[in-house]
């Protein structure tokens, strides 16, 4: 049966739109996303991780960190497949903990592959290419790469910082002096802050020229046009060429430029595997980045780790309506409470009761004021159809009470 989309037919639907279409909940979601690992892994006889963070959400942990590190190390110290493909979608992040997550991958297996579907930018990028294969979608994009450095209550480019301080000394060589404005703030950088800066730089380099040549080029033998023998100093020479590109901001003006496929093959000369010329392959991935996007868009996660066996999420969760206990009752006394929990999406304010006491009159008694009895599985869905992970709700007022939410 054809399928029928704005009354036009034989017009493929977008995955996004069939998920929306399928009334699916954000369980039915999770669900469907390790069953996508699993196919990948079938079709690919390799092991699939999925590492996404939501970017766009205004949350600090969204970038890569050394606790996502830990994460990854725990879901795949005991992986026996000698093969690992990374699905990565990431804003970037550390440098050193990118540097940890890959060091540990390479020890690992013997063979890594990264997916890139979504944008996989600056960290996210060096740890790309460290990979023996990258597969990208027409959707994939890198960035620029460079250390993102705080200065100040700012995270601004190592690149830029650079950049702004030469152009600064170039000023004052000519003018012989500067404005007010620009004195007052280079006056505030130290010696060593600056030499911090221009290691930060130095560092997201070293880590290219280091890895280049010993996983992404160590099948490269032969040169493609003149047939040559490759050989290691011609190895390091491309990889060092690579990283000059890479790291170069007036070229491409931003350090959250897009590099696409096309890109990285007329600009950066990296060949990369196309996804979209494998339309079974490519049907799985574009349905693991719909799921993802879903999930983010849907529900408070904002971080993804998911293989075929296991998943873990990372939710923001409200926690400033959470109930206090009176002065003078005794919280091992309290037999339940009420809780006002605000939609993050419509904003919303829904009424829920916690009971602590197995008490069906409490339920009784709530239902008729409108109250939600607290989830059990800590997911409220609101009237909108966003979904919330308030198991942070859940552990402050168990805190308080001392006692565990009875659920009916």
């Amino acid at each position: 049966m054809p399928i029928i989309v704005n009354n036009q037919k034989n017009t493929k639907m977008s995955y996004i739109g069939e998920y929306i279409n399928r009334r699916m909940s954000s369980i039915d979601l999770e669900k469907e996303l390790l069953e996508l690992i699993g196919k990948y892994n079938r079709y690919r006889n390799s092991y699939l991780i999925v590492y996404a963070g939501a970017i766009g959400k205004l949350i600090p942990d969204v970038t890569i960190s050394m606790d996502d590190y830990y994460l990854i190390y725990d879901m795949l110290n005991n992986v026996s497949s000698p093969k690992l493909d990374f699905y990565i979608e990431t804003p970037g992040g550390s440098g050193e903990a990118a540097e940890e997550i890959v060091t540990f991958l390479r020890s690992k297996f013997s063979n890594v592959e990264f997916v890139v579907s979504g944008e996989a930018k600056s960290a996210g990028t060096l740890m790309v290419l460290s990979g023996d294969e990258i597969l990208m979608t027409k959707s994939g994009s890198l960035g620029p790469i460079d250390a993102q450095i705080k200065v100040g209550r700012s995270i601004v480019s190592a690149y830029d910082y650079i950049e702004w301080i030469d152009q600064k000394r170039k000023e004052a060589e000519k003018n012989e002096k500067l404005n007010p404005f620009d004195a007052t703030m280079i006056a505030q950088i130290s010696p060593g802050e600056l030499s911090g800066v221009m290691h930060s730089l130095k560092f997201a380099e070293d880590l290219v020229v280091g890895w280049l040549p010993k996983y992404k080029f160590k099948n490269w033998n032969v040169t493609e046009t003149r047939k040559i023998q490759v050989t290691q100093e011609m190895k390091e020479k491309r990889a060092k060429e690579i990283a000059e590109i890479l790291t170069n901001h007036s070229k491409w003006r931003s350090h959250g430029r897009s590099i696409k496929i096309e890109d990285l093959a007329n600009e950066v000369h990296l060949i990369v595997k196309k996804i979209d010329d494998n339309s079974q392959l490519s049907d799985i991935v574009y349905r693991i980045q719909a799921i993802v996007k879903l999930l983010f868009g849907s529900t408070n996660v904002y971080k993804i780790f998911a293989t075929e066996k296991e998943k873990i999420f990372k939710n923001a969760t409200p926690v400033e309506n959470v109930p206090r206990i009176p002065r003078g009752i005794v919280p091992s006394k309290v037999a339940v409470v009420d809780v006002e929990v605000v939609c993050q999406k419509c904003g919303k304010p829904q009424k829920l009761y916690a009971k602590f006491v197995p008490d069906k009159k409490i339920d009784d008694d709530f239902t008729k004021k409108g109250h939600k009895e607290f989830p059990r599985d800590n997911k409220f869905k609101c009237d909108c159809g966003f979904e919330m992970d308030i198991g942070g709700i859940r552990n402050q007022i168990e805190s308080q009470v001392g006692k565990k939410i009875v659920a009916s």
